[in-house]
C-alpha cells in the first residue's frame, strides 16, 4: 500500500493540512495512522484497499489527528509536552551543531548517518547541558565544577562572534555545497 501513488499523495495532502491547523507530526506517524485507517476500511467494507481509498478525506484526517494532539496536550499536566525542545532561537551552542555538518560530510565522505549520529549527540549533550541549569532536580549534582551555561554561550560567541550566521539557511546551504555535497531528493 505504502509504494502506491494514492498512499504517497494521501500523506503529502494530510501533512498539508496538518500544516494549515498549526500541527506537526512525523510523516511516519501520518503515515502509519493513514495505513491502519484504509486498512479498516478495507477490512470493515469487505473491499480492496484500493476501492478503499474513494472514503478517504485528508482534511477530516487532519482534523481528527489535530484533534487527538490537542487532547493530549490538555490532559498532560506537564508544560510543553508533545513540543519539541528548543533552545532560545539564537542560541550559539546550535549554531555550532549547525556549522558542523558541512564540516562532518566532507569529513565523512559524505556519510550522511555518521553526520546525523554526530549533530544526534552535539544536540543531547547541549540540551542536557541546557536543562541542567533549569532543573532544580539537578542542584548541586553537577560536582564541584558545575558549569554555567550562560558563561558557555558567552565563552562560544566570543571564539567565534559571527557564530550565528549559521542559523542564515542560504549561508548552511553555501557551505554544504562548498563540502561538496549537496541534498536532493528522489
Amino acid at each position: 500500500m505504502r509504494n502506491t501513488k494514492a498512499f504517497k499523495e494521501a500523506v503529502a495532502q494530510t501533512l498539508a493540512e496538518l500544516a494549515h491547523r498549526g500541527v506537526t507530526l512525523a510523516p511516519a506517524t501520518v503515515a502509519d495512522t493513514i495505513e491502519k485507517n484504509i486498512s479498516t476500511v478495507s477490512e470493515r467494507l469487505g473491499i480492496q484497499v484500493r476501492s478503499a481509498w474513494r472514503y478517504f478525506d485528508a482534511s477530516a484526517m487532519a482534523d481528527s489527528l489535530a484533534k487527538s494532539v490537542q487532547s493530549y496536550e490538555e490532559s498532560s499536566s506537564e508544560k510543553g509536552v508533545g513540543e519539541a525542545p528548543m533552545p532560545p532561537l539564537d542560541n550559539p551552542e546550535l549554531a555550532l551543531v549547525l556549522a558542523g555538518v558541512p564540516d562532518s560530510l566532507a569529513q565523512t565522505g559524505g556519510d550522511l548517518y555518521a553526520v546525523i549520529i554526530n549533530v544526534a549527540v552535539s544536540a543531547w549533550m547541549a540540551g542536557h547541558i541546557h536543562g541542567e541549569d533549569g532543573c532544580t532536580g539537578c542542584d548541586g549534582n553537577r560536582g564541584p565544577a558545575g558549569h554555567d551555561w550562560e558563561a558557555r554561550m558567552r565563552t562560544i560567541t566570543e571564539m567565534q562572534p559571527n557564530i550565528t550566521k549559521w542559523f542564515d539557511r542560504d549561508v548552511w546551504t553555501t557551505a554544504v555545497n562548498d563540502s561538496g555535497f549537496t541534498v536532493t531528493r528522489r
